[in-house]
């Protein structure tokens, strides 16, 4: 029995656990994160937002023919947009402003192979639990807030803190792995 090498995908992302997923999946990965200018535009919706940067991250990737996974998650509530906190403090504001309360998680995903493109988005519906200020200090000061759109990783100590999720756990990752799975099969 012959053993087949891994589908190659090029990931257009840093991200460690869009790549993580993609390899659990199967797929060997190549890195190649795009340099798009990921500032908001005036008026620009969160959806809109994530859309476009997915896009313009895989335009920026330049796959040629190879299969290409280009993604852009935003986490949002009322029309305010939660990014990455740039420091402790906003990572306790993002918390205290999510906490106890329903947000959403959207993931762009921008796919592309050999038989077209597929860009989609995905949409998850996140309850944070009620969150005492101790809890809060307590969840910063480990850091892992502060590279995590939102100000929470559910794969890590966040998620204990996740009180319920309806849609797509791995979107909320940053892959909505079984959209994209199924995206890649059409392309490839």
């Amino acid at each position: 029995m012959t053993e087949r090498a891994s589908p190659r995908v090029l990931l257009a992302s840093a991200s460690p656990r869009r790549r993580d997923l993609l390899e659990r999946a199967g797929y060997a990965v190549d890195v190649r994160p795009a340099g798009v200018d990921e500032a908001r535009r005036a008026g620009e919706l969160p959806v809109a937002w994530a859309c476009r940067l997915a896009r313009e991250k895989a335009a920026a990737a330049r796959a040629g023919g190879a299969l290409l996974v280009a993604g852009d998650t935003v986490v949002h509530r009322d029309g305010a947009v939660f990014d990455k906190p740039s420091s402790p403090e906003e990572a306790r504001q993002t918390l205290t402003h999510l906490a106890g309360r329903w947000h959403t998680v959207t993931t762009a995903v921008f796919v592309s192979g050999p038989r077209g493109q597929r860009p989609f988005h995905v949409d998850t519906a996140v309850r944070m639990r009620a969150m005492t200020a101790q809890d809060i200090e307590r969840y910063v000061a480990t850091g892992e807030p502060l590279d995590k759109a939102g100000a929470y990783g559910i794969q890590g100590i966040g998620g204990v803190y996740v009180a319920s999720v309806v849609g797509s756990w791995t979107n909320v990752m940053g892959l909505p792995i079984e959209q994209t799975l199924a995206a890649l099969e059409l392309v490839a």
